[in-house]
């Protein structure tokens, strides 16, 4: 559910190709592909401060405000306005339900979710001051950091359910494949949907937790939308997808092989909530007021699967038939250090990064 790229996710726009910097000398492993997709642009502050104004000053890239985004506080001239970007994927429910049952507004906030395309829209927006708060995937905001953005989460949006075998996002491959477990990935071609960014480096992380070498793999980059079609036509062993293209693939007759999310670490936090550290520092309250709506919103999600599946429909087209059978991710308002610190260094390990993150720079202060 997010791309992360990212996140992952419901059908939404087609992405707006954006420029993609590997470092294809320090990636381990067989790198055969480094088109463009949703990922972050891995870009110096001075570049992407370029890139933000560039715009007219207003969100860029197709963009345009969700209905939600304006229900609970419209017309009141006592709430803070916040805008938000966000992926129109299943990780970002929180935030609608959120501003759905008003737990902005108790806090004082007017929130306006606007939809991006991901991190290539997200990140300058949020250094240009387009957007208050964005969401991006966890290996997006390490490469942002890691690239001299001063950039850090608020709060967390969407973390792997632990399961193997019932989690949001799967590697999937033919019913007759000879692709039985994860260790079975390695010296294998897979699909995700951006290279050097959550889907590589946790599934290469998880190859490595199951006795494999996960720098012994190809990848190529492929929307989740086309991952099926190009198992079934032979282009790659394996692919992963996250719902609802994961249950429709399922339908298609294709097999799940590997729970990446899930394996890379049982508590693995896909994405969250990120601003400047310059708004942080010089509006505490605001970021304070955010940061408790959108725990009352993870929780209440967590507790609420069935608001959850009905907020999505309203903000994404799946069918509603597909809808009431995939999968949730699990929502939990902290991030897990541990998780991370497996992330980042699996990251540093394929090239990636280059440097271990900082957590206490990245993560909100007090994460354990």
């Amino acid at each position: 559910m997010t791309p992360p790229s990212q996140t992952h996710p419901s059908p939404s726009p087609s992405p707006t190709p954006t420029r993609h910097l590997s470092r294809p000398l320090a990636y381990r492993g067989r790198l055969r592909s480094l088109t463009s997709g949703v990922g972050i642009l891995t870009l110096s502050l001075t570049v992407t401060l370029g890139l933000a104004a560039c715009g007219s000053g207003s969100p860029s890239g197709g963009e345009e405000a969700t209905s939600a985004g304006t229900e609970a506080g419209s017309g009141s001239e006592d709430l803070i306005p916040i805008t938000v970007g966000a992926i129109p994927i299943g990780d970002v429910a929180p935030i609608h339900v959120g501003v759905k049952e008003g737990f902005f507004e108790e806090e004082g906030l007017d929130v306006e979710v606007v939809n991006t395309s991901g991190g290539a829209i997200a990140v300058p927006g949020v250094v240009a001051g387009d957007y208050d708060f964005a969401f991006g995937n966890t290996v997006s905001l390490m490469v942002a950091r890691d690239q001299g953005l001063p950039l850090q989460y608020v709060a967390n949006g969407t973390t792997t359910t632990g399961e193997e075998g019932k989690d949001f996002a799967a590697v999937i491959a033919l019913e007759d494949s000879e692709l039985e477990t994860t260790a079975d990935l390695q010296g294998q071609t897979a699909s995700s949907n951006n290279l050097m960014n959550i889907g590589d480096t946790s599934i290469r992380l998880a190859v490595d937790n199951a006795g494999g070498d996960g720098a012994d793999m190809d990848f190529i980059e492929l929307a989740f939308g086309d991952a099926a079609a190009a198992v079934q036509n032979g282009q790659v062993e394996a692919a992963l997808v996250l719902e609802p293209y994961l249950t429709q693939s399922l339908d298609a007759g294709l097999k799940a092989v590997s729970w990446p999310y899930a394996e890379a670490h049982p508590d693995l936090d896909i994405g969250g909530y990120f601003t400047t550290e310059e708004v942080i520092e010089q509006r505490p309250e605001d970021v304070e007021a955010f940061t408790r709506a959108m725990r009352k919103s993870m929780e209440y999600s967590q507790e609420n699967p069935d608001v959850v599946r009905e907020v999505i429909g309203e903000y994404t087209e799946t069918d509603p038939e597909i809808l009431e059978r995939i999968t949730l991710p699990r929502f939990k308002a902290d991030f897990s250090r541990e998780a991370m610190t497996a992330l980042g260094e699996a990251a540093v390990k394929y090239g990636v990064i280059d440097e271990a993150p900082d957590l206490d720079a990245l993560l909100p202060e007090g994460t354990e």
